[in-house]
């Protein structure tokens, strides 16, 4: 199993391990409600150096990076960065992504379950002036979340943060080493994820976690977290047999692009909807959980892709997908658990709407 730079932290810290697409991570360190509640309420350090980062340059990056991904980079400047994803020609999501625009290059941050298949998939069909370097091994990334994450950031960085707006980044100088504090997140709070080599990002979770006041979290409340949020999990709510349209991604799917893989696809999806991804809320007693089916007036309508109990709703809360038309907030749907029949309700998102991401 694969280690991040800070498994020592983790193993120095008594944090629960699991194995996690190759990774040795931790799941939790004191308890998911313990630590999701911190986040909430103050913040939380997650270790999610697992992710993968690519390096793209070359005079036709820009164009090709157009033609690969469904957001419109020509909309960036430098400095901002865009939640997109990759599709195949038939509309399958690929892979969801994050994409930071540098004055000469461009980062593209992937899944580490899709690592290996985006690097070679973006090499298919680079143009030979194309340069995609695959820096995910020598590259470290935290991410602070909570209200109280931008004074504890600033005690440790030179930069001044208080003006960096919702998706963009800034690099910054910190011993010697370039560091990119970029303000984005998976959990619908203000947060900031952190770029840096392998040295700097130890010395950058230490220097964080002496400031107090926060504590560290890991990959069980980052799912409760992203739930509450209707946040897509690669491999649960979206994957090679989706697309963007049925999974609410139309919002960063620009059909207006001249010519993306996957356009023809997608504009059919708009057209004859089938499917939509739903988000609902317990109304009895039960924890949904993926693969669990979705039933309207006795007939079978979906199937659950993420399940949890909130933390916050302190209720049982899900994800699936419905038959179009069923799909409506406001409507009263069975999840079956087990043979048993458990009452629900179609909500519209998010299910927590006190975060604080854009403040």
């Amino acid at each position: 199993m694969k280690r991040t730079p800070l498994y020592n932290k983790h193993v120095d810290l008594n944090a629960r391990m699991v194995e996690f697409f190759g990774y040795n991570m931790p799941i939790q360190y004191t308890s998911i409600v313990e630590e999701h509640n911190a986040v909430r309420n103050s913040c939380g350090i997650f270790d999610v150096s697992h992710m993968g980062e690519f390096i793209l340059s070359g005079e036709d990056a820009e164009s090709f990076l157009n033609k690969m991904t469904i957001n419109d980079i020509y909309t960036m400047n430098p400095g901002d960065a865009q939640y997109s994803a990759m599709c195949y020609k038939n509309g399958g999501i690929i892979d969801d992504i994050l994409v930071y625009k540098f004055d000469n290059q461009y980062m593209l941050v992937v899944n580490a379950s899709n690592l290996e298949k985006d690097f070679n998939w973006l090499n298919q069909h680079k143009p030979d002036d194309v340069i995609i370097n695959d820096v995910s091994q020598e590259t470290g990334l935290i991410a602070l979340q909570g209200p109280d994450s931008r004074n504890i950031l600033q005690k440790v960085v030179n930069v001044d943060i208080s003006k960096l707006k919702f998706y963009t980044f800034v690099e910054d100088n910190i011993d010697g080493r370039n560091v990119i504090i970029a303000r984005t997140g998976y959990t619908g709070e203000l947060g900031y994820e952190i770029y840096a080599d392998h040295d700097s990002i130890q010395k950058f979770w230490d220097a964080i976690m002496e400031t107090g006041g926060l504590i560290p979290c890991g990959l069980g409340c980052r799912d409760t977290l992203r739930m509450e949020m209707k946040f897509c999990l690669y491999g649960n709510d979206i994957d090679e047999t989706t697309n963007p349209i049925e999974a609410g991604l139309g919002w960063i799917t620009k059909t207006g692009k001249p010519d993306f893989i996957g356009r023809e696809a997608v504009l059919t999806a708009k057209e004859h909807k089938t499917r939509r991804l739903i988000a609902f809320e317990m109304t009895e007693r039960a924890v949904p959980r993926q693969g669990y089916k979705l039933i309207f007036q006795e007939n079978e309508i979906g199937f659950v892709t993420s399940g949890t109990q909130s933390p916050s709703l302190q209720k049982g809360i899900g994800l699936g997908y419905v038959q179009e038309g069923n799909h409506k907030p406001g409507t009263e749907i069975g999840v079956d658990i087990r043979g048993k029949m458990k009452k629900a309700i179609i909500i519209k998102p998010p299910f927590y709407k006190q975060g604080t991401a854009h403040l």
